[in-house]
């Protein structure tokens, strides 16, 4: 009897603090009077603990009423969209240690697509980059459990862990019948917002920035000012692959490129307290050298925000593939016993008046099916929305952030994947050094004598291939060759110089600083060829 008493007082307590969260979440989500009168509050949380207690008391097993409030709430946020999120204590503490850019790990940005956690970008020069993890691998298995389903905060927690530890992932890669498993050494994992900035020979800055961190405005700050020094002609900023990240960042960085007191993004949401307008606070501007934009569809969330302002002030050209369309606004609230909560509570705006946020994403990252008249549809509404720059030019709405110039990326064959993914690279690189480290300087090019022993190695590897296959990408082999034994000798930036000469997206759009030597001229032929493709849309509905 007496048990029965402390179970039924623990179950009160669970239920007072169940109580509490629900009037919480019920008053963030349906806060004005007209929506308290249709529906009851009150009545819904004491059905839910009418149907609690009866589990309580009558169901054949014994049950964990913590885990099953626990199930409750995600099953409630469950009808929100996929950025709102509930957390127990460990997992607040995880997503509160990640704030900081450090952490025991395998070093990949992902995110939940359907039942899939998906790789949405590998980080430079973390284990997982290194093991060939590419954009789109799918995530089944983590030390051969089956994860499919299972939140992202939980798979986190799966391959975190200690330095030095191995863990061993399951992937579905697509164009890949069978499934691939890599097995990965874990490591400190430091995020370095700009891992790479220099001058090019033809006198173009490059700067490539991974995501937007406590420290990333600083570092561009530290980078620009090394390669005006250099006396650059123009500057590329390379925002592929880039999550996002905190906003201030992204605007104080914006602020570098348009100067002071000017409007950024705003945020709306259904309370007063998420409209919100952020403006550039510092009186700095660099100077007006011409500027390009790099984005893909993995660009995401304040890297939008940074490309499509620089875009809306008219002081950056935006090349590349549309970005990813995450432009929702969360808000983290502490709960009681550690717990926490991730509100969804507003969407981001630039300040021509386009929103970021790209509402098929939610639907496909619910894991809800999208048809291709939907995507065709969201498509062609996208180019429907015009909006325009502070100098009058055309740019599109609708989610994400269209480029004025699209440049597609070259696809690896099926040999590149592979070599990729059993990392054979940087295995052969780290080989080669054992003997041949003093013959390795600095404009050192992998000769025909290496590719050759290269291929006779991956062979032994169990790795098949045509000579057609080896013909196709003798190029690219050379390159991935010198790049790897060069940066096991002079650093990972050396050797990501000779790597990008096969980055076919990035050197078109280098070429277009050859072609064009103003901003204007560049915005000219971006007009020109919007029209272009317009008539020949509507030549081929014709």
């Amino acid at each position: 009897m007496k048990s029965k008493k402390t179970s039924r007082l623990i179950l009160s307590i669970s239920i007072v603090g169940w109580f509490i969260i629900a009037l919480f979440v019920f008053n963030i989500v349906s806060i004005n009077a007209q929506d308290n009168a249709k529906t009851n509050v009150y009545k819904k949380i004491k059905l839910f603990n009418d149907v609690l207690f009866k589990l309580q008391e009558n169901y054949v097993d014994d049950i964990d009423i913590n885990k099953l409030i626990d199930s409750a709430i995600e099953g409630m946020l469950d009808e929100t969209d996929p950025h709102t999120v509930y957390f127990t204590p460990d997992e607040f503490d995880r997503f509160s240690t990640n704030t900081k850019g450090e952490f025991g790990g395998l070093g990949i940005s992902i995110d939940k697509k359907g039942d899939y956690i998906t790789v949405v970008s590998p980080i430079e020069g973390t284990p997982a980059y290194r093991m060939g993890i590419q954009s789109g691998d799918k995530i089944v298995k983590v030390d051969g459990e089956d994860v499919v389903g299972i939140s992202t905060d939980k798979v986190i927690k799966k391959m975190r862990g200690e330095k030095g530890t191995k863990v061993i992932i399951g992937i579905l890669r697509p164009g890949v019948k069978d499934e691939l498993e890599f097995e990965i050494i874990r490591d400190i994992i430091k995020i370095e917002s700009i891992p790479y900035a220099f001058k090019l020979d033809n006198g173009v800055g490059y700067i490539r920035i991974r995501q937007f961190n406590q420290n990333t405005t600083k570092e561009l700050r530290e980078k620009l000012d090394e390669l005006e020094e250099e006396g650059i002609r123009a500057l590329l900023i390379d925002l592929r692959f880039n999550p996002g990240g905190l906003l201030k960042e992204a605007v104080d960085t914006v602020n570098e490129f348009i100067g002071k007191d000017k409007r950024v993004v705003f945020t709306k949401g259904r309370i007063p307290q998420a409209n919100m307008e952020y403006k550039t606070r510092y009186n700095r501007m660099r100077s007006d050298y011409p500027v390009i934009v790099l984005i893909n569809e993995a660009s995401a969330s304040a890297a939008e925000i940074f490309s499509g302002s620089l875009q809306d002030w008219d002081r950056g050209l935006v090349v590349g593939k549309t970005s990813f369309g995450k432009g929702s606004v969360q808000k983290l609230f502490p709960l009681s016993d550690g717990n926490g909560l991730k509100v969804t509570t507003a969407k981001y705006y630039i300040n021509s008046g386009r929103c970021i946020h790209k509402d098929l994403n939610d639907k496909l990252l619910k894991g809800k099916k999208v048809s291709d008249e939907e995507k065709e549809e969201a498509e062609k509404n996208n180019h429907q929305e015009i909006y325009y720059t502070q100098n009058g030019r055309i740019v599109y709405g609708g989610g994400g952030i269209n480029p004025d110039i699209e440049i597609d990326q070259t696809r690896l064959s099926r040999l590149g994947i592979e070599l990729r993914r059993k990392n054979s690279f940087f295995n052969y690189s780290v080989d080669y050094m054992i003997g041949n480290e003093e013959q390795v300087i600095l404009d050192f090019v992998a000769d025909d004598n290496i590719v050759e022993d290269f291929l006779n190695t991956v062979k032994q590897d169990s790795i098949e291939f045509e000579q057609s296959e080896v013909d196709t990408l003798y190029s690219w082999i050379v390159h991935e060759l010198t790049n790897n034994i060069v940066s096991r000798k002079f650093g990972i930036e050396e050797g990501y110089k000779i790597i990008i000469e096969e980055d076919t997206q990035l050197q078109e759009a280098l070429a277009l600083f050859d072609e064009y030597s103003t901003l204007d001229e560049m915005f000219d032929y971006a007009e020109q060829l919007q029209k272009s493709n317009l008539e020949n849309e509507m030549a081929k509905e014709e």
